[in-house]
């Protein structure tokens, strides 16, 4: 029987305020998320959580380019943004943020641990180089549709969304859950309305609340 699981996407220190690539707003999230997290609970459905996992001189890091963050560049042949050093493995700022009840996720999935190459997707990095076994371990517990939220809005998930419409997942997305970068000032609102034209549901929290209990 095919279930539903919630998605979140890189709910983690240096995201967050006060963090090395904090992002505006990001941690306002965290209470959305467990709202989500109690709601599937709930409902005995799986949680999942991404974890940005880079080794210490990751590719992506301008310090590691000797250039300016939030340049571009390219990288393993594709074009990419250097970053602050951010969510190093083992580190305080990879760790995930400390309100959100990590404890009731049932499966973390890594990314971004190749040094070679930036990885925004949940289930696959940049260049599509290789999988994250996400999309196996989905399969596996019979998940077809996914509901999706997290930071940022404008990288990391609207790739995993993108990539899980193109695995053939069912996909709505919390509007209220993620927030942006917005290197440009628009980059979250066209980031949004690109996972609608590719077949996203775009709803808030209340909205799915609401629908959960009918």
């Amino acid at each position: 029987m095919s279930q539903q699981a919630l998605l979140l996407v890189d709910l983690q220190n240096d995201f967050c305020a006060g963090g090395s690539l904090a992002v505006p707003e990001g941690s306002l999230t965290i209470s959305v998320a467990n709202q989500l997290i109690a709601l599937f609970q709930s409902q005995g459905s799986p949680i999942i959580a991404t974890q940005d996992w880079h080794p210490a001189d990751h590719g992506s890091f301008a310090s590691v380019q000797s250039t300016t963050p939030f340049q571009q560049g390219t990288l393993a042949g594709l074009a990419q943004t250097w970053w602050p050093d951010h969510c190093i493995q083992q580190s305080r700022g990879a760790e995930f943020h400390p309100e959100l009840n990590i404890a009731a996720v049932s499966h973390i999935t890594h990314k971004g641990c190749q040094q070679e190459i930036d990885s925004y997707s949940a289930f696959f990095d940049n260049g599509h180089r290789h999988n994250t076994g996400l999309d196996e371990w989905l399969r596996q517990h019979s998940v077809s549709s996914l509901v999706i939220m997290g930071l940022a809005t404008d990288y990391c998930v609207k790739y995993t969304v993108l990539d899980a419409l193109t695995l053939g997942y069912q996909v709505t997305v919390v509007t209220d859950g993620c927030r942006g970068v917005n290197l440009q000032p628009s980059d979250s609102e066209q980031a949004l309305q690109q996972m609608a034209q590719a077949g996203a549901r775009l709803m808030t929290l209340a909205e799915i609340s609401a629908e959960s209990v009918r």
